[in-house]
């Protein structure tokens, strides 16, 4: 079925409501949002399922009939894991054969040989941001706090001095850089170009993960100051290599990617003629499909083979790195089956019409919508499928490049201030060994500067673009 089918099939899939049912449809977003914060937060019930049936919920309180509440559901999920979830599982790869076979490390191991003293949180940070390009949040964190950890206790540093950096800059490559997932979920809804979006989304996270980094880190310490604890400084996952791959190719296939997406914006932005030879070609080369593919298939060699990987192992590792993604998979679907549901129920409608009475920019209005969903659930991915549903149709008469904009700024509200909702806030806690109190002070402060600083970065540039 072709994706403009799907779209009139989703269009058609619950009767529209009129602007009559405004305080109607008002509370049946209030109320499908509370199940699914209530099943979440309260009943601990997994977010795939809590998704579910807030969408199901959702529907009921709109007054839509179920059979077609479900149509919507099912058409919502099914689009969005075909236009994300074959992407996700190539991210998933590439970073399982970035860590399996010693890569990460050698970036690691390599750039700390250089750095020291006062630039140690740089390139910390550094590290940080170039790992988590093609990493998961969760997968970042797993990989790089030992590292931080073994760093401090090494080399005498404050545990906040130079953790704060790490944490910032796989958060930032989290919530504003394709292909994570949050990212991609935003530009599939809002159908923004991947390419700008990318552009875009490394000029804002520059700044801000200087600023929620190295910058903030300095407060961070004098605040919380405590040593890396003994308990949590594990054996490092490579050290039973016999060889690893070099630095420059490491890099080189890390940076693959978002390389090939770059160079297919820049052929659109400069050529700008779809019946162009050069633009066909590399419209196919920088989609992110073919991008990511590629990668992994170069990573093979580059990475699993330079480490010494039998074709077997090779095999082991590609099936070992997708088991861990099907609750990501799952989530990500029943997303963007309530973001459908959403739209059909009238939803994206009637936010379009209210916000024509407003004076909020549809920008910051996208922005304080994550932040609300953020805030309720404490998880950013379902806080950007979530906002990017409800502010789709603003999307409709904006240019390509603040298309692109409306998808930072969801991004960046999803990431505001993590709490004890959030399974992040738990997972830095336990590894830096910290009381609730320190990781309030230290990273929910960190996530929200991350969150205003990007959000008001995006607001600017769209002053100048």
């Amino acid at each position: 079925m072709t994706r403009l089918s799907v779209e009139m099939l989703a269009a058609d899939s619950v009767e529209p409501i009129t602007s009559a049912g405004h305080a109607q449809l008002g509370i049946a977003v209030l109320a499908g949002i509370a199940v699914i914060v209530l099943l979440i937060t309260k009943f601990k019930l997994h977010a795939f399922l809590a998704l579910t049936i807030g969408s199901l919920a959702l529907g009921a309180f709109a007054g839509a009939p179920l059979d077609k509440t479900i149509v919507s559901f099912t058409t919502g999920l099914g689009s969005t894991v075909a236009g994300v979830g074959v992407l996700i599982a190539l991210g998933a790869i590439l970073g399982r054969l970035l860590a399996d076979s010693g890569g990460a490390d050698q970036i690691v191991d390599t750039i700390l040989a250089r750095a020291g003293g006062r630039s140690m949180p740089w390139a910390m940070v550094l590290i940080a941001s170039v790992i988590g390009l093609p990493l998961f949040f969760e997968v970042g964190v797993v990989l790089m706090i030992p590292v931080v950890l073994m760093v401090a206790k090494r080399g005498n540093y404050s545990l906040m001095r130079i953790g704060i950096p790490a944490l910032a800059g796989l958060s930032v490559m989290h919530g504003l850089v394709p292909p994570h997932p949050g990212p991609l979920v935003a530009i599939d809804a809002v159908d923004a170009n991947l390419g700008v979006t990318l552009a875009l989304g490394v000029l804002v996270a520059i700044p801000t993960v200087i600023i929620a980094g190295p910058v903030f880190s300095r407060f961070a310490a004098r605040w919380v100051d405590v040593p890396a604890p003994e308990r949590m400084i594990p054996q490092r996952p490579s050290e039973d290599l016999e060889r690893r791959p070099g630095f420059g190719v490491t890099l080189v296939t890390i940076l693959l990617p978002v390389v090939m997406m770059l160079a297919k914006a820049l052929v659109d932005i400069v050529v700008d003629d779809p019946e162009n030879t050069v633009q066909r070609v590399f419209d196919v080369v920088g989609s992110p499909l073919i991008a990511l593919l590629t990668a992994v298939i170069v990573g093979m060699f580059t990475l699993g083979r330079a480490a010494g990987f039998t074709k077997d192992r090779i095999s082991y590792t590609v099936e070992k790195s997708l088991a861990p993604i099907a609750g990501i998979l799952l989530i990500v679907g029943a997303g963007g089956g309530f973001k459908q549901t959403l739209i059909d129920s009238g939803v994206g409608r009637m936010v379009l019409e209210i916000s024509e009475d407003w004076s909020i920019p549809a920008l910051l209005l996208a922005w304080l919508i994550a932040v609300a969903i953020r805030l309720a659930t404490g998880s950013a991915t379902v806080a950007t499928i979530s906002a990017a549903g409800l502010v789709a149709p603003l999307a409709a008469d904006m240019s390509t490049a603040h298309t692109a904009l409306l998808v930072l700024a969801i991004g960046a509200g999803s990431l505001f201030f993590s709490h004890v909702n959030d399974a992040g806030f738990w997972l830095v806690k336990e590894y830096f060994g910290l009381t609730v109190g320190q990781n309030i002070k230290t990273w929910s402060v960190m996530e929200t500067i991350i969150s205003v600083t990007a959000g008001g970065l995006v607001l600017l540039l769209s002053l100048v673009i």
